[in-house]
């Protein structure tokens, strides 16, 4: 069994910064992509960062130059480093994790989420 936990979301005004952090736990074997995705109300969920084993990022148009993904794979623990947050940030946060349980079982994991609201 496996867990995301993610924690760091909260309210912030515009301008502001905020830092989400995802650890994942249980029967990991490797990891080999982690990200975060979200969801604001009355639209689909949405990539807004990626980062694989390697260290290879990869970012949503819509928050390059602001946002900042980087993972400690010796944790198991992927970080959101969010700067010069918008209103249009605003949204539920979700981690992600592409995982092998064993050698020949790889799936996909989703964290609870967590809520950011930037507002004034």
């Amino acid at each position: 069994q496996v867990q995301l936990v993610e924690s760091g979301g909260g309210l912030v005004q515009p301008g502001g910064s905020l830092r989400l952090t995802c650890a994942a736990s249980g029967n990991i074997f490797s990891i080999y992509v982690m990200g975060w995705y979200r969801q604001a109300p009355g639209k689909q969920r949405e990539l807004v960062a990626h980062i694989i084993s390697a260290g290879t990022t990869n970012y949503a148009d819509s928050v390059k130059g602001r946002f900042t993904i980087s993972r400690d794979n010796a944790k198991n623990t992927v970080y959101l480093q969010m700067n010069s947050l918008k209103p249009e940030d605003t949204a539920v946060y979700y981690c992600n994790a592409d995982l092998r349980t064993t050698m020949f079982r790889r799936d996909n994991y989703w964290g609870q989420g967590t809520q950011v609201t930037v507002s004034s």
